[in-house]
């Protein structure tokens, strides 16, 4: 059963094109990632299947109900925690937890039962009578998740949930994450800049550049795909048009004045790379991971910070 179903889903500013066209289809109980530079298009998206930004056309469904028709019955079945904290700092934990219960119309005497719940799922039973400014940003960050939870959503959106949090809390987050989907069976989305996280948590993967959708499939076929190994080369007179000629090199592209070269076997090939190639300043293999996935569709390196303005000289064929 499919929780979010949408086609040629697009939102527009002017000349800008945000989102693009987007076709997506997210099944029941998954974790799915959306990645992409910043600017790309995933939090516009998340906007737009949330009922708070307006498509400009196309069609989405979530939970079955269309996010323009049906806005209410959407924000029924979603929770969704945000980039930026939105927990009110002068309340305690428990009074923001019921402060959002009030606004969803949560039955009062069941309110109590549901707070300790979601409490009990992200570990804050012992603060929650602190005011949120005495927080951790960790202990935030799960305070807001325990909110989107409150009401037993059945999709739960969570745009860059472990940003600018230090690694060890945000292995925690995703712990807390993952338990969630297993215990609960809920779907989620998630974008994250962090390959390693998305790769290890995530059941399927969609890269967004641009507004659309450049490669969507699960972390291990994704990585799969690159062609086998990744060999970086740097130099200024590098033979480039004899290297795409040969067979067993799949694409290359430039990222940051280097080129990547998606290679078969390099260990057996990269004797022929380098012979062919000509004046080399810098070179290195490796094993392709997510990151490498993410350089090679769109050419940029996942960033927190900086323009979503950048160039991809493709000068290969495509795989």
């Amino acid at each position: 059963m499919e929780s979010i179903k949408t086609r040629e889903l697009k939102k527009i500013y002017g000349e800008i094109k945000a989102v693009d066209g987007i076709d997506l289809s997210v099944n029941e109980g998954e974790i799915f990632g959306l990645l992409g530079p910043n600017g790309a298009g995933k939090t516009t998206t998340l906007m737009m299947l949330s009922t708070l930004l307006k498509p400009t056309s196309g069609t989405a469904l979530v939970n079955g109900f269309d996010v323009v028709n049906s806005p209410d019955r959407v924000r029924e079945s979603i929770g969704m925690v945000f980039q930026d904290p939105s927990s009110d700092t002068l309340l305690s934990g428990y009074e923001n937890l019921k402060l959002h219960a009030l606004m969803y119309n949560l039955p009062l005497k069941e309110i109590n039962k549901k707070i300790e719940k979601v409490l009990e799922l992200v570990d804050l039973q012992k603060r929650k009578h602190d005011i949120v400014k005495k927080y951790s940003g960790g202990m935030r960050r799960r305070l807001e998740i325990a909110r989107g939870l409150l009401h037993e959503p059945k999709i739960f959106f969570l745009d860059e949930p472990t940003l600018g949090l230090d690694p060890q809390t945000r292995q925690h987050i995703w712990e807390y994450i993952r338990a969630l989907a297993a215990k609960i069976k809920m779907t989620i989305i998630v974008t994250t800049h962090y390959m390693e996280e998305a790769e290890k948590l995530c059941n399927r993967i969609a890269i967004i550049d641009h507004g659309r959708i450049v490669a969507l499939d699960s972390p291990k076929n994704l990585v799969r795909a690159t062609g086998g190994d990744i060999v970086s080369l740097k130099g200024c007179k590098l033979n480039l048009s004899e290297l795409e000629k040969l067979a067993f090199v799949k694409g290359i592209k430039t990222v940051d004045g280097k080129f990547l070269i998606a290679v078969e076997n390099a260990g057996k090939n990269l004797q022929e790379i380098l012979r062919i190639a000509g004046e080399v300043e810098f070179v290195e293999v490796h094993s392709p991971d997510l990151n490498d996935v993410f350089l090679y569709y769109t050419g940029r390196e996942m960033r927190e910070e900086g323009d979503e303005v950048g160039f991809m000289t493709d000068v290969t064929r495509a795989t």
